[in-house]
């Protein structure tokens, strides 16, 4: 059998269980391969079989562009060409940092193609930015849009510079490409354990560190995140994730594509829900991914007037409230899934289809994984932070952070790669997301989960968005406050944060309700998710524990609040 026979062999075995978990881990195991090339091995080998459309690329203005399976792997060995005579070879490092445009995925196969080592970059990102990428993953190549490049101007390094789209003083034209052969010259075979992707985390605790994946972790592993979606051939898939994040390529590029499924990019200058459901809707998705963040104004719509070919919805990024799953459900019939996964690996525990979704549990461990729950001792128990067992080492686990042989050390020893993240698991084997192990924090000697906090919030009318934080309390030492982002129809005032109390009260046991609300906004990442720790020291340092901040209400200004002293 050869190596790409035994990938298939592991992908169908996904697909014939696609409903049944018990039945997948029974049967699935990741293939062992020693040399594997997913453009080459596997994405050509497709196209050779298949005339559907592997990408479609929309916009708001009209634009709807295709590429079939041969069309793409064509294209794939044109750029792969046109890279190797501009001198990037296998091991040199590519920056590409492109939009959702159909360059981006021609560059990623040609990259794999002649082992170029990608890093994936974000448009959003600035000079300060780029300069330390650059300088610290020993950039060869730069791919960017014409527009962008004044960004890279006075950097050093990366002699390989290429431009798509509008033409750029002193920068290749990418397009070009289309006049290089589409036939690739005999190549070297590519090692499996080759590194392929670089990508930076979006360091909500510490600077960006550099995450190492391989030619299997990430094309190999993601079969995991196929199956958590429920992707089979011929689905439309669509994700909204940005360029330059891992889950970009988890949703836009492995997972959909190892299904033979196609992948739908929607390219829009600025986000708007009406216009999103109408393309979900024209285009016929039929699984479909999205942040929290983008579920939460979603269902700020009337989904119901949307009549969607909906099969499959899930969400991952952080999990998701149970109000937003339920309306949702009310709407389509629809359950959205949650996943859970690390830039650092695949899709590790999650509801897969067929699975019965219990409230506020993000599910199981997924076939291939085998999750311990380890306490601040090491010891496994039904609680403590989400462990990946190291001993059949999984396929979609890092080869580790890049040059960094102590932060790799960090989260990789006693066996067990170390998530960071705390869970719950209960009888059934499914588990409950707590939070990030430096979130979680003690109130009154009581552990306050933040998570379950900002999910009794989110579920009143006015609140949008909301993050919980400890705040420090003479007598208690710290209690939990939110910060709280209202929906544009409600303005911060004494009453919306009586109601949000009185809500969240009526809820929660009496040991962690919210003490305090500030109508402030959030501080997050670049790629979207809240910075709690820049909440936690701006609480840390505001000076004595009776300081109060603007639009901050504190529980005890409501004497019509029932609450027990000292609770």
């Amino acid at each position: 059998m050869s190596q790409a026979d035994r990938f298939l062999a592991a992908r169908d075995a996904l697909l014939r269980h696609a409903t049944d978990l018990d039945a997948a881990e029974g049967e699935f195991a990741w293939p062992k391969l020693t040399e594997f090339n997913w453009a080459i091995d596997y994405f050509d080998r497709s196209a050779q079989h298949s005339e559907r459309t592997a990408l479609r690329v929309v916009d708001d203005q009209g634009g709807d562009r295709r590429l079939s399976y041969p069309e793409l792997a064509a294209r794939s060995a044109q750029v792969a060409n046109y890279l190797t005579e501009h001198g990037v070879g296998r091991g040199d490092r590519i920056l590409i940092m492109l939009s959702n445009v159909i360059p981006l995925w021609e560059t990623m196969l040609a990259a794999i193609k002649i082992g170029a080592v990608m890093i994936p970059a974000t448009t959003l990102l600035q000079r300060a930015d780029l300069a330390d990428r650059v300088a610290r993953a020993g950039i060869k190549a730069i791919l960017t849009e014409g527009d962008l490049t004044p960004r890279f101007d006075d950097i050093g390094g990366a002699p390989v510079r290429i431009a798509v789209g509008a033409a750029a003083p002193g920068w290749s034209d990418y397009a070009l490409s289309a006049d290089a052969s589409a036939r690739l010259p005999p190549r070297a075979p590519t090692r499996a354990d080759e590194l392929l992707l670089l990508y930076f985390t979006s360091g909500t605790t510490a600077k960006p560190k550099l995450v190492a994946h391989t030619h299997a972790s990430y094309p190999v592993g993601h079969l995991s995140t196929m199956y958590w979606i429920g992707l089979k051939p011929g689905d439309v898939h669509l994700n909204l994730s940005s360029p330059g994040w891992a889950k970009h390529a988890w949703s836009c590029v492995f997972a959909p594509w190892n299904a033979e499924a196609t992948v739908l990019a929607y390219h829009y200058d600025r986000f708007d829900a009406g216009k999103l459901l109408d393309q979900l809707v024209r285009c016929e998705v039929t699984t479909f991914c999205a942040p929290p963040t983008v579920w939460r104004m979603l269902i700020q719509r009337d989904l119901a007037k949307w009549r969607v070919a909906l099969r499959e919805v899930v969400s991952a990024g952080e999990p998701l409230n149970p109000e937003v799953i339920e309306q949702v459900r009310r709407a389509w019939g629809l359950t959205v899934r949650d996943g859970f996964g690390q830039t650092e690996t695949t899709a590790m525990v999650a509801n897969p289809p067929g699975l019965t979704v219990k409230p506020g549990a993000m599910g199981r461990p997924l076939p291939g994984y085998r999750i311990a729950l380890l306490d601040a001792h090491g010891t496994p128990g039904d609680e403590g932070e989400i462990c990946v067992d190291l001993s059949d080492r999984p396929t979609g686990v890092m080869q580790g952070y890049l040059d960094d042989e102590e932060r790799t050390r960090s989260v990789m020893h006693a066996g067990y790669f170390h998530t960071g993240d705390v869970a719950t698991r209960d009888a059934q084997g499914y588990l409950t997301f707590v939070g990030r192990t430096d979130d979680v924090f003690k109130s009154s000697d009581y552990r306050i989960s933040p998570f379950e906090l900002e999910s009794v919030l989110i579920e009143h009318a006015a609140v949008a968005e909301a993050a919980v934080v400890p705040s420090p309390d003479r007598l208690r030492l710290a209690v939990p406050k939110a910060y709280v982002v209202l929906i544009p129809e409600h303005a911060p005032s004494r009453d919306v944060a009586l109601s949000i109390f009185v809500h969240v009260q009526s809820r929660v046991a009496p040991y962690k309700r919210i003490r305090r609300i500030e109508f402030a906004p959030l501080p997050k990442t670049i790629s979207g998710k809240i910075r709690r720790v820049d909440l936690r020291n701006f609480e840390h340092g505001r000076g004595t524990p009776a300081t109060r901040n603007p639009l901050e209400y504190w529980e005890e200004d409501f004497p019509e609040l029932k609450t027990a002293p000292h609770a």
